[in-house]
């Protein structure tokens, strides 16, 4: 399998499968070992097919009225077609050859416009080409997007977990403009592009942690462009809200809380300017104080809502209680101390595009709520903890398992442990609630160490989630990827340096067991391209980075503004993770800390690597 090309031979019927894609259509070619004759089944799953003679097309049905239509053609005409119709759930034609034809090339176009347009498709892209040429288009594009970042050093697994994360960052989201239009799911409509791709299929709350700054870094305009398809999204739903999980059928409001808004906020601090921040602004405030945070809805805001505005926290139910709101999803619960959390950070995004379009009054209501996460740590246990409505803390309690499935009846997929870090957007006052700096190191160093309190059976079994561990550390879901780097705002580089370097090493691998979760559309992937260059965006919204372990002897990123980065590792190895010196463009850096706009000028950072913590470096 390649970026661009899968090939795979099926043993039992002894058919070789040879596949490349471009764009919006693809070529297939079979090759058949059995001396007999040969058949190919198409299958609509839900929805409509039809054989004119030359070619079949169709469309399956998804939901909330989108369809995907198909035109396919095969290069050899089919001696029978079963029927010239068919139509329902898992209407299917088939399309039958003698065995003299033991090789079958079809071509096929795809669009969510119409069929008309699938043959479009189809004829711009793959019509008169051969498979060879169609392979060798997609590997020279791919080249050209893998080649942004070079690299040079490390271990062949390295750089093979490197270039495949690269790849897997560019998974989502997808243009699906066709032709200077496109279908949305949002409105039922199909629209004009005016030159710029609409993108959809965007798993945000994922993907903001570091799929987004990884772009804004090294594809600032395609950025720019799908922020501007988050807006238009928002235009072309009622509500004007923002979209908090953009799919091919609609906005699905999959997860919790709303962070597109720091998404959009990312890019306007790093620079980015093609997309309008007045309506970014208007369509983010919209979505937090006009629908309701229950996870995995659309609603508006209910009871719910109104509680947590007046009182800064979402209220926990007790085992014993049955929930009474109507917009709670049955199975994801209220994951009341998630969204507090997340909430706050969305609500802290939005102060700081109030304040740049100089809305004093509403930065100063929102940066006020984006201390809401403080009304749920409970300074005993040096844990966010549920309370209840009468703002009781939820007991007897155990942070490890309480919530029931994925711990969802007071957090997220992850446990009470995970989401004791979760306050990206003011790690200081993190510190703070926990005691200072030498305790925050100390209750991380405990989260790589806590055993998991029950059999594996048992905890994965409430926490499916939840694996990749260390300890109650989950290197599997994305509310952990930024609490490695925690130990740098302590004091404590090495440990980050040391944690960054133990956990790839352990949980990515070149295999079929390579990842330890779900990749969730790039949300893992950028992860591992950022930490095995050497740094990460802890808090995206902000310019500041901070410096992990880099697994390469040379970096070189294509900056895309005619400017180049080069990081230089000198030593680098999995034994020497830990950090002598550094220094950028010519001058000592003894900061774990750099940020956005100097790096963005290009130049060199390097690193002098050695096998021993150096506990001097770092610490300023």
């Amino acid at each position: 399998i390649t970026p661009y090309s899968y090939y795979v031979y099926l043993d039992e019927a002894d058919i070789s499968v040879d596949y490349t894609l471009s764009h919006q259509s693809a070529i297939y070619e079979l090759n058949f070992g059995k001396d007999e004759d040969v058949a190919v089944i198409l299958n609509s799953r839900n929805g409509e097919l039809n054989w004119d003679g030359t070619a079949l097309s169709g469309y399956q049905n998804l939901v909330n009225n989108t369809k995907v239509y198909l035109y396919l053609v095969p290069e050899q005409t089919p001696e029978s077609v079963s029927d010239t119709h068919a139509s329902g759930r898992n209407a299917n034609l088939v399309l039958s050859w003698p065995k003299e034809n033991k090789k079958l090339t079809l071509r096929y176009g795809i669009s969510f416009i119409d069929e008309m347009q699938a043959r479009k498709n189809l004829e711009r892209e793959v019509s008169g080409k051969s498979y060879s040429e169609i392979a060798d288009a997609g590997r020279e594009l791919w080249n050209t997007e893998l080649s942004k970042i070079e690299v040079s050093g490390g271990s062949e697994d390295d750089k093979v977990l490197f270039y495949t994360s690269l790849y897997r960052s560019y998974e989502r989201p997808v243009s699906i403009s066709e032709d200077g239009r496109y279908f949305s799911a949002f409105d039922g409509k199909v629209h004009e592009d005016f030159g710029r791709p609409f993108y959809t299929d965007d798993w945000i709350w994922d993907s903001y942690r570091a799929h987004h700054p990884l772009r804004i870094l090294i594809d600032a305009k395609r950025e720019e462009d799908i922020l501007n398809s988050f807006l238009l999204m928002s235009e072309q739903m009622d509500n004007f809200w923002l979209p908090t999980f953009p799919e091919i059928t609609g906005d699905s409001r999959r997860m919790n809380s709303n962070h597109g808004v720091i998404t959009l906020l990312d890019a306007h601090v790093k620079g980015l300017k093609n997309f309008d921040l007045e309506k970014a602004y208007l369509a983010g405030k919209g979505a937090i104080m006009e629908k309701t945070l229950a996870p995995w809805s659309g609603a508006p805001s209910g009871e719910l809502d109104k509680f947590y505005h007046e009182k800064g926290f979402i209220p926990a139910l007790r085992d014993s209680e049955v929930e009474t709101i109507p917009e709670v999803h049955s199975f994801e619960r209220r994951q009341p101390v998630a969204v507090t959390l997340g909430t706050s950070y969305d609500q802290w995004s939005l102060a700081q595009l109030a304040k740049s379009l100089g809305l004093n009054d509403d930065y100063e209501y929102f940066m006020n709520a984006s201390y809401n996460y403080r009304n749920l740590y409970n300074k005993e246990t040096g844990f966010f903890h549920p309370k209840d409505k009468n703002g009781n803390f939820i007991q007897p309690f155990d942070y490890r398992y309480d919530g029931g499935m994925g711990a969802r009846g007071y957090y997220g997929e992850n446990n009470g442990w995970v989401y004791r870090w979760d306050v990206p957007h003011n790690i200081p006052d993190l510190i703070s609630l926990m005691g200072g700096k030498k305790q925050f190191a100390n209750n991380l160093d405990a989260m790589f160490v806590e055993p998991l309190g029950k059999s594996k059976y048992a905890f994965y079994s409430e926490l499916p989630d939840h694996t990749g561990n260390v300890g109650q550390f989950s290197m599997a879901n994305e509310p952990s990827l930024h609490i490695p780097y925690l130990y740098n705002y302590a004091g404590e580089p090495w440990k980050t340096q040391k944690r960054i370097r133990t956990l790839i090493n352990q949980w990515f691998r070149n295999d079929l067991m390579g990842v330890p979760g779900d990749e969730d559309g790039g949300g893992l992937s950028s992860f591992i391209v950022f930490s095995q260059i050497g740094f990460y965006p802890v808090t995206p919204g902000t310019t500041e980075y901070t410096i992990g372990s880099p697994f390469f002897e040379k970096v070189k990123v294509n900056l895309g503004n005619g400017k180049y980065l080069e990081i230089e590792a000198k030593n680098s190895s999995f034994e020497n993770k830990y950090i002598q010196s550094a220094s950028f463009n010519g001058k000592s850096l003894n900061s774990a800390f750099i940020d956005h706009f100097d790096l963005m000028e290009g130049g060199k950072l390097v690193f002098e690597m050695g096998n021993r913590a150096n506990r001097s470096w770092g610490i300023e």
